[in-house]
């Protein structure tokens, strides 16, 4: 299917919005986008599309392995929200291996959270020298 001039500018936008984001916005991006396969998923499963569902829940394995490999061990956090991650790509793998629709409403409960948790820290970060440099004047 040939892309139209509205889907290249689309293109276009959204690789220009991940080049010239900040580490912590490509974080988030990459957590929403987790959710946008999920919930696709979750919609083609209730939908008995299960090349489809597929797609998108092997794409949000993908995704949560690369949130896998951003992690170091300088971070306390690091080894419990590996584990996380390993747990999630399991029930993903369970969600799409038995077209258990369950098993992507908890991939959902898990990520949610989580993306938005990430959300607030990179707003915080975003506004924290806003906030500091306000405060000098």
């Amino acid at each position: 299917m040939p892309l139209t001039s509205l889907d290249r500018a689309k293109q276009q936008y959204l690789e220009q919005q991940v080049a010239s984001a900040s580490p912590e916005r490509l974080l988030v991006l990459l957590y929403d986008r987790l959710l946008v396969d999920i919930d696709r998923a979750a919609a083609a499963q209730d939908a008995a599309d299960m090349v489809a569902a597929g797609t998108h829940l092997t794409h949000a394995q993908w995704i949560v392995s690369e949130l896998g490999e951003t992690l170091t061990d300088a971070w306390d956090g690091s080894a419990q929200l590996r584990a996380l991650y390993t747990y999630l790509t399991g029930r993903l793998i369970a969600a799409n291996l038995s077209h258990d629709a369950a098993a992507t409403a908890e991939c959902r409960d898990i990520v949610a959270p989580l993306r938005d948790a990430w959300r607030e820290a990179a707003e915080a970060l975003t506004t924290a020298p806003a906030m500091s440099a306000s405060a000098l004047a």
